[in-house]
C-alpha cells in the first residue's frame, strides 16, 4: 500500500490514485511537512557557493536558501534529488511512481485553458527585462563559462507538424535578455528549431522554472517513450489524472501552467549562434563548448513571491528526475515486446541514464531466449543505454549486492557476455566516439531446467524481541565480556584511549 500523504493533504493508494495534486507549491508544502525541506538563512553567493552547499547535500533533503546572493528571490536547490524527495512531492511510495508514470504514457489526458493564473500576477516587457540582475541565476562551478539557468521546462510548438513538445535545456546568460540555449542531438526541439531554420523563422518556446511537477516529469521522457506525434503537456494530465491548466502567454503563441512561479517567454534565432559552454554535466564532467542559437526573451511573468528552482547539473535531481520516466517507459517497450518481463531498475552507478536491469520470469522452456529479446528491446527503447543485464525473478532489481551476486555466481563470460559494437549512445559519455560505442548484454539468468540446481538456500525468520537484545558494554552473560573480567594475562579488561592504544 501507499503511505499517507503528509499533512492532511489526503491519501494515495496505489489501487486507486485517482488525481493527484502535482502543483509545485503543494510538493513544497509536503517536503517541509515531512521534514524534508531545510531552510538555509545563511549568506552565500550565487557565485559557486549555493551550488556547492547543494552538491556537499545531494540526496538528502530539498535546500530552500533565503539569503542567495543577498538577493529577494529565494533559491530551491536539490528539490528532487532523491527517492524520497521524489515520493514524498507527489505523496506517493515506488508503486505509486511508478503507477502515475505508466498512466502518463498510456491514458495522456489533454490541457484545458483557464483565463488567469498567479504565473502572471507580475509582468515585465522587453524594455524592462535584466535576467542577472531580476533572477538569482547560479554559476555552479568555478570551471563553468558563466551563469546557467538549468531547471527550466521549455515548452514549444513544433512549426512543421504543431505538436507541442516540453523538454529540458540549460541556458546560458549573455546579456540583460539573451542566453545561449545548448541543444543535443536528437532532442525534439532540437528538430523543431532546425524546421524553423529551414522555413526561415524564429522559434518561440517559453521556458517554466518553478512548475507543476506533471509537467516536470513529462519534460523528462525521451526517444521512443515520447514520439514526435505526442504532446508532454498531455502526458502531464495523465500524470496527474486531470487536466494541466494552461494560460496563454503575453508575447508568444503559446501557453504554459497558471502556477508556474517564474517564466521566460521569447524567440530562439537559429540564424545567430553563440559560443556556449563548458557546464559541470550529469555525467560529472565538463562538458564540451560550442556554437549554441541564441534565445531572446521578449517576456517575463512571475507571481509576486516567486521561488526559483535551480538544478544542479552535475547532482542527483538531474539524473534521478529521469530514472523514473525512463523505467516507466521501458517496462512498457519491453513487457510489451517480451511478456516473460517482471520489473526494470536503472542503476544509481549507471547514472540512472546508462545501466539498466531487467527482470524475467520463465515458467516454460517456451521461454528461454526471451531474455536474451528483452536486452535487445531495452537497447530499443533507451537510446543512452549502454549496458543491460537481464537476472531471474529470484533477484532483488532493487539491491544492487543482489544484481552483482547473480551476475557472480550465474554468468559464464564466453556465453553470457554480448557485445554489440558501433551503437549509438550519449555524446557526454567520454569513452565513447562521439556517443558510438560499443553496448553490453549480460545473460545473469539460469537456464529454467537448472533452476533448481541454483535455488539459493533459505533461513527461517525470527523478529527477535527488543527486550532481549542489549547493546549495553559489559552486560554480556559471557564470562570474558563481562565488564571488569580479566583479558588472557590476567589483568583487568583494557579500555581503548583516543589515541588507539591499549591502556590497562
Amino acid at each position: 500500500m501507499a503511505r499517507e500523504e503528509q499533512a492532511g493533504l489526503g491519501a494515495v493508494t496505489v489501487d486507486d490514485i485517482g488525481a493527484i495534486d502535482s502543483s509545485f507549491r503543494t510538493a513544497l508544502r509536503r517536503l517541509d511537512t515531512a521534514g524534508r525541506l531545510v531552510k538555509v538563512t545563511q549568506p552565500l553567493a550565487l557565485q559557486d557557493e549555493v551550488a556547492g552547499v547543494m552538491k556537499a547535500l545531494d540526496g538528502g533533503p530539498a535546500l530552500l536558501f533565503e539569503n542567495a546572493g543577498g538577493h529577494e528571490m529565494t533559491v530551491l536547490g536539490n528539490f528532487l534529488s532523491g527517492d524520497e524527495n521524489c515520493r514524498t512531492a507527489l505523496g506517493l511510495d515506488r508503486d505509486g511512481m511508478r503507477s502515475v508514470m505508466q498512466r502518463a504514457l498510456d491514458e495522456p489526458i489533454e490541457p484545458v485553458h483557464t483565463s488567469g493564473g498567479p504565473a502572471q500576477e507580475i509582468v515585465l516587457d522587453a524594455a524592462d527585462i535584466d535576467l542577472g540582475r531580476q533572477l538569482p541565476v547560479l554559476r555552479h562551478t568555478p570551471d563553468d563559462s558563466g551563469r546557467f539557468i538549468t531547471a527550466g521546462v521549455i515548452l514549444v510548438r513544433d512549426p512543421a507538424t504543431g505538436v507541442h513538445n516540453a523538454s529540458f535545456h540549460r541556458l546560458q546568460l549573455l546579456g540583460e535578455r539573451h542566453t545561449g540555449l545548448k541543444l543535443d542531438y536528437g532532442r525534439h526541439l532540437r528538430f523543431a528549431c532546425e524546421r524553423a531554420a529551414e522555413r526561415g523563422e524564429s522559434l518561440p518556446i517559453a521556458v517554466c522554472l518553478g512548475t507543476d511537477v506533471a509537467l516536470t516529469y513529462a519534460g523528462a521522457y525521451m526517444g521512443s517513450q515520447m514520439p514526435p506525434d505526442a504532446d508532454e503537456r498531455a502526458a502531464a494530465g495523465g500524470l496527474r489524472g486531470a487536466p494541466l491548466e494552461l494560460i496563454d502567454c503575453v508575447s508568444v503563441p503559446l501557453a504554459v501552467p497558471a502556477e508556474t512561479e517564474i517564466v521566460l517567454e521569447g524567440v530562439i534565432h537559429p540564424d545567430r549562434m553563440v559560443h556556449e559552454g563548458p557546464f559541470a554535466e550529469f555525467v560529472g564532467y565538463l562538458s564540451d563548448s560550442g556554437p549554441s542559437p541564441v534565445f531572446e526573451v521578449t517576456a517575463m511573468t512571475m507571481r509576486r513571491d516567486p521561488v526559483y528552482h535551480a538544478i544542479s547539473g552535475a547532482g542527483r535531481e538531474t539524473i534521478i528526475l529521469r530514472k523514473h520516466v525512463l523505467e516507466a517507459g521501458a517496462l512498457r517497450a519491453v513487457r510489451r515486446a517480451v511478456p516473460i518481463v517482471t520489473d526494470v531498475e536503472l542503476t544509481a552507478g549507471g547514472l540512472y541514464r546508462f545501466h539498466l536491469v531487467v527482470q524475467v520470469a520463465k515458467r516454460s522452456s517456451r521461454d528461454e531466449g526471451f531474455q536474451r529479446n528483452a536486452m535487445l528491446a531495452a537497447f530499443a527503447a533507451l537510446k543512452d543505454l549502454d549496458q543491460v543485464i537481464v537476472v531471474d525473478d529470484d533477484i532483488d532489481i532493487t539491491d544492487p549486492h543482489d544484481v552483482e551476486y547473480a551476475v557472480a555466481t550465474r554468468v559464464e563470460a564466453s556465453r553470457d557476455i554480448t557485445l554489440l559494437p558501433g551503437m549509438r549512445g550519449h555524446e557526454y559519455v567520454r569513452v565513447s566516439d562521439g556517443g558510438v560505442r560499443t553496448k553490453v548484454c549480460i545473460d545473469a539468468t539460469v537456464p529454467l531446467a537448472e533452476r533448481e540446481r541454483f535455488t539459493r538456500a533459505s533461513f527461517s525468520r525470527v523478529d527477535l524481541d527488543p527486550a532481549e537484545a542489549d547493546t549495553t558494554p559489559g552486560t554480556s552473560r559471557v564470562p570474558w565480556l563481562a565488564a571488569g573480567a580479566p583479558d588472557a594475562a590476567g589483568n583487568g579488561a583494557p579500555a581503548v584511549e583516543r589515541s588507539g592504544t591499549l591502556a590497562t
